[in-house]
């Protein structure tokens, strides 16, 4: 406080300090934000379920592809890789594709008569490898190759030979009888014949189920497998049929096929294996919603000497099923046994056997 007095020609000034402490005022603090919550954990992700029929089975139904360019067996020149680097796989796949288009013209009048007709009609997924990039479609044995075959006894060597006469005899014209053409050349079966594997065309099947039952339809020459899931037993061994006899059963989400009885004709089992002791499982399981794991092991211990087994994947497709069938009319059979006996009247004769297997379709 300041106090002044005045008096006679002077003035006095008095100044009084206050006992009370002078403190400077301290800022307020910033307001604090509400601490924030801790983020709410993202939930798992689902696994993918397999749908189920209103009966409680897997749902296998659809159409689905299974063509591929990678081949049942591993080229030698990957015979050292199970499975391509993401480079090798695109050089793989290119060369699969050229080797395989039927729109190439090089090699000669001969080479491109063989092609046959060109690329609008054939399957364009036949150009593309597995999305796994292996080398081949045997997973076992290891070496992605179909084991040796077991030296054919004295019988089956003798039918061969007869077999190989036959296509000796197609190939030159000269044909002796209808029963010496392929079966679908004479319109029985083609590659309906399990294993399902792919070709130039026509690698569709259909799926239908039913409550014990499941069939399936494969394009060409679109028989159906009608096979019974109930447990009952094989049919006779004596009955035999050209698609075998299939029995079916449920391991968890995988429909499990067996097959056995089939004919002895030439061309009724993959790779003319012997009838009598050719075995086929197949296993289909659901791997996705597009998506489904095709295996099948093959055992016949007169033929090979040892099992086998290949992977095929099947993809679901949003197409149709086209009818493949041989009318009735059809007289080429007539046709090349006429032209046959013409040839021979003329003095032709059936030269060494050359070339791949003939009767128009060859054997699987």
């Amino acid at each position: 406080m300041l106090l002044v007095l005045a008096g006679a020609g002077c003035a006095i000034a008095f100044v009084f300090v206050s006992a009370v402490p002078i403190v400077a005022q301290a800022a307020k603090p910033a307001p604090q934000k509400p601490a924030a919550k801790p983020a709410a954990p993202k939930p798992a992700a689902r696994r993918w379920a397999p749908p189920k029929t209103t009966w409680g089975d897997p749902d296998l139904q659809g159409i689905w592809n299974f063509a591929t360019s990678t081949p049942l067996e591993r080229p030698s020149d990957v015979a050292d890789k199970a499975v391509l680097s993401d480079a090798e796989a695109e050089q793989f796949e290119e060369k699969l594709a050229f080797n395989l288009s039927r729109d190439r013209r090089d090699g000669g009048n001969a080479a491109d008569v063989a092609r046959a007709y060109n690329e609008h009609w054939m399957d364009p997924r036949r150009l593309e490898i597995l999305d796994d990039r292996r080398t081949s479609l045997i997973v076992d044995p290891p070496d992605g190759r179909i084991p040796p075959r077991v030296p054919p006894s004295p019988e089956r060597q003798k039918a061969a030979q007869a077999v190989a006469a036959a296509v000796a005899r197609f190939n030159a014209g000269l044909p002796q009888h209808y029963l010496e053409f392929t079966a679908p050349v004479r319109g029985i079966i083609r590659t309906d014949l399990p294993p399902y594997l792919g070709t130039i065309y026509n690698n569709t099947a259909q799926i239908f189920q039913s409550p014990g039952y499941v069939v399936i339809v494969q394009e060409m020459i679109h028989s159906a497998r009608i096979i019974p899931m109930d447990g009952r037993p094989h049919i006779n061994p004596n009955l035999k049929q050209w698609l075998g006899d299939t029995r079916g059963r449920w391991e968890g989400n995988t429909l499990v096929l067996e097959t056995r009885n089939f004919r002895r004709d030439r061309g009724a089992v993959y790779q003319n294996a012997n009838p009598d002791t050719f075995q086929i499982v197949e296993r289909f399981t659901r791997t996705g919603p597009e998506s489904l794991a095709y295996e099948f092991t093959i055992s016949d211990p007169t033929t090979w000497t040892r099992p086998w087994t290949a992977m095929v994947p099947w993809a679901k497709i949003n197409e149709q099923l086209y009818e493949y069938t041989t009318h009735e009319d059809n007289y080429d059979l007539v046709h090349l046994l006429v032209g046959a006996r013409v040839r021979e009247a003329k003095g032709e004769t059936v030269p060494a056997p050359a070339g791949r297997p003939g009767g128009g379709d060859g054997d699987r």
